[in-house]
């Protein structure tokens, strides 16, 4: 059960571990998000619709002067507005082109690197490999391809090509086979764009590619012929569908979601029993089942949906599992109950802890294996189905940050594979048998960690004495206050701060830097209060949390604010962006990856495709004006003023559906123009002045969705940007150039 995947499934977050080295089914993977530039011309409806609901808040009393403020970020720029926009993007564009001259040969150097370290990395293993009985099915240069596993790769063939459907500038995202091998599904992602297109193949003599369809998001077999698959529409995921490919392949709508709030995605049981429908918003969620024995009866409920109640089902040997977060304490319990039970009739099986971060969770042989957080530290705990008395608990090795299970479980086994990775230790198979009781690590396999980096767990006292949990990575010896720091942040969606494996992470503690990883109140690392805290008009204390962070790294003696940066994506651009108004002082340079800086403005136009469905996350400041009054408070945008800011590149996609181009160009302009009217009223020399660059790329759609070249290149500037700005010696860099 994914459940990571499903809480914020749909939201401005690229995933935000957008991972550089991430080997997923055989390839570098990339997460992407699709932006149209040409937005403006559907603003004037939005203007429209939200002036209503104005007028019904002010008739409630609100204050006038309110819609004067919303009159003013509402009202758009005439047509001839796109020619200003187009002119101030191609003015970028030249402005990267000179000053990106500075990094280029560092960052040449520094590709050189990341290259070699890739080039280390371990060829195919069991992970990217999905076993139906006999045949073996992986994917690799981004063809799909199959052998016998009685015979070995002297079988192998190639399955899928992408050539077959006649393109060429697309990855291959997610690979299903029917459950008797007659069918293979492939998706498809274009770089450019959001939008993936499902390729089946018949797998029957030849391999043939047979059917095609458009706009998917999740798609599973529920039978040998039957593929039930959800459309993505303007980033909304609304509706399912069945196509019947002993039928000519004809498709009929199984459900379909009427609140906008929501979104749609689908899950088949490890038993392949039943098709979970899961249909959230960022914080409440409604399971529908589908019988996969009688595929073309209607879903039936789980339990109706409850604001501020989120579940998740699974099932075994004719009961289900449902995660829930209803009752006291606010975390998830897993309940037992029968088929078409209603919720009086569901048995509490265990509780998870308060203040512990529920990862995962998988159901193997009568027993249930929770990965958890506690204390930031990864945990396994072991619950029999069918004996209270049966309960293990297991604490993962220190140097673990993050886990993953495997995503083709061999069904019958005993056995539970998974993978443990930190920032700079590369992916490690475990395996743990459910009858032994035995944690082991495959063979062939380096012990994750890395001798002479250490891993120090922190804690920083908040602004409301909230103790925030940070993650810390230094190679030993002397000089820390002399060393850069490196800090990452997100704080959004009840999503952790990603800690996977990355090349350049790698490479910065070789060279000295300091990693630190602020876990700060808005992600989920410490559960669904650690969320709930950071949401709404409680926003700001995830600044104040970062603001607490950082100071607490520099009074243990790591680093000092002149040779420190900030690094952050997406939704995480709110925290580091604000932190950047609030405190500069602390930060030397930032790095931000498509971020969300116009928070106002964004959550103000419901034309755009995420505002609704964010509203429980920011606010609705169209229609609230304490919603409006918080988020005017700390958006990173409203509050730029005159002062010494850090260097800043900003890194956005001109397809960005998920951060608008239009706002980062807003936000360089005015922030530039702050930093040069303080520079110029303060009199300091011209090499104390802030770079504030931003790098469009053509291609891409959001965070980390360019072809890998591009990708090894941007992070390449990325790194060479933060060594001038902090003005590092760089001769220890070119000690390991090829």
């Amino acid at each position: 059960m994914k459940i990571a995947s499903q809480v914020g499934i749909n939201s401005r977050t690229a995933d935000q571990g957008s991972n550089q080295s991430i080997k997923s089914l055989g390839c570098w993977q990339r997460k992407c998000g699709e932006m149209k530039v040409g937005i403006f011309m559907r603003v004037a409806v939005s203007y429209l619709r939200n002036w209503s609901q104005l007028k019904t808040v002010q008739k409630q009393g609100c204050l006038s002067c309110f819609a004067n403020r919303y009159k003013q970020y509402s009202e758009i720029q005439p047509y001839r507005s796109l020619s200003t926009w187009q002119a101030l993007l191609d003015s970028e564009r030249k402005q990267w082109q000179m000053s990106s001259v500075r990094y280029k040969d560092l960052a040449a150097v520094l590709k050189k690197r990341l290259d070699k370290i890739h080039l280390t990395s371990p060829g195919r293993s069991e992970e990217e490999m999905i076993t139906h009985g006999d045949y073996v099915y992986f994917e690799e240069d981004n063809c799909v391809y199959r052998f016998q596993k009685t015979i070995g790769e002297e079988s192998l063939e190639v399955v899928f090509s992408p050539e077959d459907a006649g393109l060429h500038d697309s990855l291959v995202q997610r690979i299903r086979v029917s459950p008797q091998q007659t069918y293979l599904a492939v998706a498809l992602k274009n770089f450019d764009c959001e939008d993936s297109k499902c390729y089946v193949v018949n797998l029957q003599r030849t391999p043939e590619l047979v059917h095609a369809i458009s706009n998917i998001f999740s798609f599973e077999w529920v039978t040998d012929h039957i593929l039930c698959h959800t459309r993505l529409e303007n980033l909304r995921c609304h509706s399912v569908y069945l196509t019947d490919f002993s039928n000519r392949g004809t498709t009929k709508l199984v459900y379909m979601e009427q609140d906008p709030r929501f979104f749609v995605d689908l899950y088949l049981t490890r038993d392949r029993r039943f098709l979970t429908i899961n249909s959230n918003s960022k914080t409440t969620s409604e399971v529908w089942v589908v019988d996969c024995n009688c595929p073309f009866q209607s879903p039936f409920l789980v339990q109706q949906r409850v604001a501020g109640i989120t579940y998740y089902v699974e099932h075994s040997n004719g009961y289900l599992y449902i995660l829930i977060t209803h009752g006291e304490p606010a975390e998830y319990k897993l309940m037992k109950a029968p088929v078409n039970s209603s919720i009086n009739q569901w048995k509490p099986i265990h509780h998870v802890k308060p203040h512990s971060r529920l990862v995962d969770m998988e159901i193997i042989k009568d027993h249930c294996v929770m990965f958890l957080k506690q204390q930031n530290e990864l945990h396994m705990e072991v619950i029999s189905l069918f004996s209270e008395l049966l309960y293990h608990s297991l604490k993962l090795p220190e140097w673990a940050c993050a886990v993953q299970p495997a995503v083709h479980l061999e069904r019958g086994s005993d056995l539970l594979q998974f993978y443990l990775e930190s920032p700079i230790c590369r992916p490690i198979t475990f395996a743990y048998s459910v009858l032994e009781n035995t944690l082991s690590i495959e063979a062939n396999h380096a012990i994750g960690k890395n001798e002479t980096c250490k891993v120090f767990r922190l804690k920083a006292k908040s602004k409301d004495g909230t103790l925030i949990p940070i993650t810390l990575f230094c190679e030993a010896g002397d000089g820390l206050t002399q060393r850069p720091l490196l800090v990452h942040v997100y704080g959004a969606y009840g999503m952790d701060l990603s800690m996977n494996f990355k090349a350049e992470n790698k490479l910065l503690v070789e060279d000295g830097w300091i990693l630190a990883y602020c876990h700060v109140r808005g992600g989920g690392e410490l559960g669904c209060s650690w969320h709930k805290q950071g949401i709404l008009d409680r926003k700001p204390n995830g600044v104040h949390d970062l603001q607490a962070c950082i100071k607490h790294i520099h009074q243990l003696g790591f680093s000092q604010p002149c040779y420190t940066a900030i690094m952050a994506s997406s939704a995480g651009g709110v925290v580091a962006g604000a932190l950047a108004n609030s405190d500069p002082g602390l930060l030397q340079a930032m790095i931000l990856e498509a971020p969300f800086l116009d928070v106002l403005k964004t959550m103000m136009d419901t034309s755009l495709p995420l505002t609704i469905e964010e509203e429980e996350e920011w606010g609705s400041p169209a229609c609230n004006m304490e919603h409006y009054r918080a988020i005017e408070s700390y958006c990173p945008y409203q509050n730029i003023r005159p002062q010494s800011y850090p260097s800043v590149l900003i890194t956005a996609y001109e397809n960005d559906q998920r951060v608008p181009l239009s706002g980062l160009l807003r936000y360089v302009k005015k922030l530039r123009m702050a930093a040069e009217q303080y520079h110029q009223s303060s009199g300091l020399p011209d090499s104390k002045k802030p770079n504030i660059l931003l790098n469009v790329h053509p291609g891409g759609s959001h965070c980390d969705s360019l072809p890998w070249e591009e990708s090894l290149q941007k992070v390449s500037m990325h790194l060479s940007f933060l060594h001038k700005e902090l003005n590092l010696n760089e001769c220890k860099l070119s000690r390991d150039n090829p």
